[in-house]
């Protein structure tokens, strides 16, 4: 049986969280798909599940147009939507991590 392990690094981590704080906080959170795809690429593919590495294939863009839509979803029913947002993102998130 092989082993699991995550191999992600202090600094790096510092590193990529300031720049996505950085991303999102400059653009009052416009882009803050791009900052949220940062932090999972960097988690996703620093983790290696019974030897096999993973690898996250989603792109900011890809995330954008449904953050754009679950935002207006989450207007109209008054913030009930929000709700679900949770695992909608980790229901996407997870459509587009593969083994390497």
């Amino acid at each position: 049986m092989n082993q699991s392990h995550f191999d992600g690094g202090l600094l790096s981590y510092i590193g990529h969280s300031l720049l996505a704080a950085l991303i999102t906080g400059v653009t009052l959170g416009i882009c803050a798909p791009w900052g949220i795809v940062l932090m999972y690429r960097w988690k996703i593919e620093h983790t290696v599940i019974d030897g096999r590495r993973l690898q996250f294939h989603g792109t900011a863009m890809g995330l954008f147009g449904h953050w754009i839509k679950w935002f207006f979803l989450t207007l109209i029913t008054l913030g009930i939507y929000g709700f679900w947002l949770h695992i909608k993102l980790e229901q996407w998130k997870t459509k587009h991590t593969t083994f390497y």
